[in-house]
């Protein structure tokens, strides 16, 4: 009896292990402007960069990938000051591999320009705003994407990177799926408890 009661506990942590890991992760990668380089914007479309960040909502544990040759250019994060005036003396980090990952590891305001001389100036250069915590957005400033106009012509690019799928744009929080886990580990144990 006691050899069932041990194989039982061990089918059931297997299980609730299971349905742990099928848990959705809310975290995605998003290739920068959507386009096939990290760069200069055409004249056609010379607002790409702030019209994107505009079309998505960053969080906690999404990453931005820049692509671009890395003998052309680079990106550099910045601070406010700096990404206002094209300032690319003292960046707060360079990256210059031309694979370039920004993981986003805390909310606030990020702000991204090419490490290339004259670059910034031809509005190669990116702002975004990351929720808090407590599910406030960053206030954008006047020169970014909210100075915008809202257009019907703006697409909103639903395109994600990387080998996990992009959730709804309104994204469920994943409060529901562990409470429904915690509830099944509690049950679970309890039974296990009496079985002994």
């Amino acid at each position: 009896m006691a050899n069932l009661r041990s194989l039982t506990k061990h089918f059931i942590c297997a299980c609730q292990l299971l349905l742990l890991l099928q848990a959705k992760v809310f975290c995605s990668q998003y290739k920068v402007g959507d386009l096939d380089a990290w760069g200069i914007p055409t004249s056609a479309n010379p607002q790409v960069y702030a019209k994107w960040s505009k079309n998505h909502s960053f969080k906690l544990g999404d990453s931005l990938l820049f692509l671009y040759p890395p003998s052309q250019d680079s990106v550099i994060q910045v601070t406010e000051q700096s990404y206002n005036s094209c300032n690319l003396k003292d960046p707060i980090l360079c990256m210059n591999n031309g694979n370039s990952l920004f993981n986003i590891t805390k909310p606030g305001e990020y702000f991204f320009t090419s490490g290339e001389p004259g670059h910034c100036e031809k509005k190669q250069k990116l702002y975004i705003a990351v929720l808090s915590g407590n599910g406030s957005a960053a206030l954008a400033p006047s020169y970014g994407p909210s100075a915008l106009p809202d257009t019907a012509s703006s697409p909103s690019y639903t395109t994600v990177f990387g080998n996990i799928p992009q959730p709804p744009s309104s994204s469920p929080s994943l409060g529901f799926p562990l409470f429904v886990t915690a509830v099944f580990a509690l049950a679970t144990w309890g039974i296990i408890n009496a079985m002994i």
